[in-house]
């Protein structure tokens, strides 16, 4: 088997025009100023994607791109990133994904692929280290996500791509497959379908991946686990209950979506609960490829066997309906899985249709604390088929056309994930400003709000200075591209957040974050990252580096129009208290968005300024 040092630095052209390939090398001062994943993918999309194209026309492209990491058996690090234009929102979305397609086009020798064009008929594509063929896809077009992937035969070195009927018929929510993980938000598998492209092979173990510093990437890597493994999120909630773990935590706390949003807690939510599953299914792992975290569960054979649904669904397909049946919302999760339907936006689009029903702005049998009719509103959502013709451009179109704006539960036209912000007011700024949208993984303040109980969640002060930090580190780690879980143990077992007690860490997080965050450790991070590609880069240097990632997506946006007027939350989160808070607690959005903007380097609107956008050399 050959061998990469570091990395390829290998990015395939696929043109399905005229069904052509070709390659371009990335160099190591965009290594440094993007570091990889999705800095990388987001300075292609800005060379390459005109402006104010529709999303679904055959000029938008889509970019997957492997992080320096994947391969080189780092813990975490099986993720890759996606990056597109949204059919659902009309501006930049970007996606993670940590199933096999990533591991196995690393493994052929390339470090990202980006495709345009629309192909005449459906095709698919099979890559190798020798390059790629065009095969017809007529006998997988219409199949589901999994039979799909069957039918493709693949071997344990390949990885795939697949489109579900969802992304056949341009669902504006349709996701994107990869064994039984999927990039799912923002409408990536229409985006596919809109090219004629079924599926995309890849043939891997061609190449093995070495670090250029192995010494010091295996001493790295080692400490990375061992921090993982001491963590009481990663080795604990996570590890042992799955993301559901977060059920409990965010209804004792009163954000847990309840019949979408008009309450943030249930007694019957532990129902659905990660430790209830546990012990109900006899649950197993049933992860991402070189995970030492281990969130992803299955049940046990004799139970069924079937994924257990991550936290966000159990929150918008379960709970936000009304529902507390594990056994409905696994069969929800498993039908939008083979269609290829992103379960956040399915979900908030059903909540919404249910709330209008009660409001008698349509007609539907769809109702809060009933399974009845769901499945069969999901198939029609997939197939356009009836009332799912136009469920299946989501809750802003829908509002805009019927009303009920102040209850459909988006940002930017992505339904929200499942934390009410009324009970964090950080993560409702997040949410606010998240470039992709109502995207919940932009800066996960829930941590510090709620599960660390660091910041509290009642207070805007040194909100937006946490808002803005943990975008950056995020920005990184989605680049690198690793776990975000990963954050948990890395930042909290350094030994400098590790032994300072709680209260004193609180303390100077409320009132001191700019000396709060400049103590926090990450060099986890910048050093594994150096240890492979053998670049040198200073701590600064690798947080400026997940700044100007976050910007250009920003920047990007900007172009599509994007301002002050959509960096807003539901106007339900913003006038209307939860139900069970008896001091009616909305969230004060204004009273934040102006210093973030300031601390951003951005004008009133919300625009980078061009000093920010020179500085971070985004432009000359």
């Amino acid at each position: 088997m050959k061998q990469i040092i570091g990395t390829s630095n290998r990015v395939l052209n696929v043109d399905l025009n005229n069904q052509t390939f070709s390659e371009f090398m990335l160099t190591d001062a965009e290594r440094l100023k993007y570091l990889g994943g999705k800095g990388m993918g987001l300075k292609i999309l800005s060379e390459r994607l005109p402006e104010r194209i529709d999303p679904l026309d055959q000029h938008n492209i889509l970019v997957f791109m492997m992080g320096p990491l994947m391969g080189t058996g780092a813990p975490c690090t099986g993720r890759f990133a996606a990056l597109t234009k949204s059919p659902l929102t009309g501006i930049v979305v970007t996606s993670s994904c940590g199933g096999p397609f990533g591991l196995a086009l690393k493994t052929a020798g390339y470090d990202g692929l980006v495709i345009s064009g629309k192909a005449q008929a459906p095709v698919y594509l099979q890559i190798s280290a020798t390059g790629v063929r065009f095969k017809p896809a007529k006998g997988l077009w219409g199949l589901d996500t999994q039979a799909a992937q069957t039918e493709l035969n693949l071997s344990k070195s390949d990885g795939a791509l697949v489109i579900g009927p969802a992304g056949e018929t341009l669902v504006r929510y349709a996701n994107i497959a990869t064994g039984h993980r999927f990039l799912g938000r923002g409408g990536m598998g229409a985006v596919m379908g809109s090219k004629n492209l079924k599926a995309v092979v890849a043939r891997g173990r061609a190449y093995r991946i070495i670090a250029k510093m192995p010494a010091k990437f295996k001493k790295i890597a080692r400490k990375a686990n061992r921090y993982i493994n001491a963590n009481t999120y990663t080795a604990g909630w996570y590890r042992n209950f799955g993301t559901a773990a977060n059920v409990n935590p965010c209804n004792e706390q009163g954000i847990l979506p309840v019949n979408n949003f008009s309450s943030g807690s249930h007694p019957n939510a532990g129902d659905v609960s990660g430790e209830t599953m546990q012990a109900r299914y006899d649950t197993q792992f049933s992860t991402c490829k070189r995970c030492s975290i281990r969130c992803g569960h299955k049940r046990a054979a004799a139970a069924g066997g079937q994924q257990i649904p991550e936290y966000e669904t159990v929150g918008l397909l379960g709970t936000n309906l009304g529902i507390f049946d594990t056994e409905q919302i696994t069969r929800f999760n498993d039908r939008c899985g083979l269609l290829g339907l992103d379960t956040i936006s399915t979900g908030a689009t059903l909540a919404w249709v249910m709330e209008a029903g009660q409001k008698g702005l349509i007609n539907t049998p769809l109702q809060f604390g009933r399974p009845e009719h769901v499945l069969d509103t999901i198939d029609r959502i997939a197939a356009r088929k009836g009332q799912g013709d136009e469920l299946a451009n989501g809750t802003r179109w829908l509002s805009e056309k019927y009303g009920g704006k102040q209850f459909a539960m988006h940002v930017k036209g992505l339904e929200m994930a499942a934390y009410d912000p009324r009970g964090s007011w950080g993560q409702g700024l997040s949410y606010a400003v998240a470039n992709r949208g109502g995207c919940h993984l932009s800066a996960y303040l829930i941590a510090l709000e709620v599960y660390g109980r660091l910041l509290d969640p009642y207070k805007v002060l040194a909100k937006p200075q946490f808002v803005k930090y943990f975008e950056n580190l995020t920005c990184c780690i989605n680049a690198m591209h690793t776990c975000q879980f990963t954050m948990f143990a890395y930042t909290l077992e350094a030994p400098l957040t590790k032994y300072t007690p709680d209260p004193m860490l609180a303390f100077l997080m409320q009132y001191m974050p700019r000396l709060a965050l400049a103590l926090v450790d990450f060099s986890i991070y910048a050093d594994l990252w150096t240890a492979v590609t053998g670049l040198k880069i200073s701590r600064s240097a690798f947080l400026k580096a997940g700044e100007r990632i976050h910007v250009l997506e920003r920047y990007l946006n900007t172009r599509e129009g994007i301002s002050r007027k959509d960096d807003t939350l539901p106007p339900r989160l913003l006038n209307e208290g939860r139900a069970g808070d008896l001091k009616n607690r909305t969230v004060p959005l204004d009273r934040m968005l102006d210093k973030y903007y300031r601390t951003r380097g951005y004008d009133r609107n919300g625009i980078p300024t061009p000093q920010t956008l020179r500085k971070l050399e985004i432009l000359p």
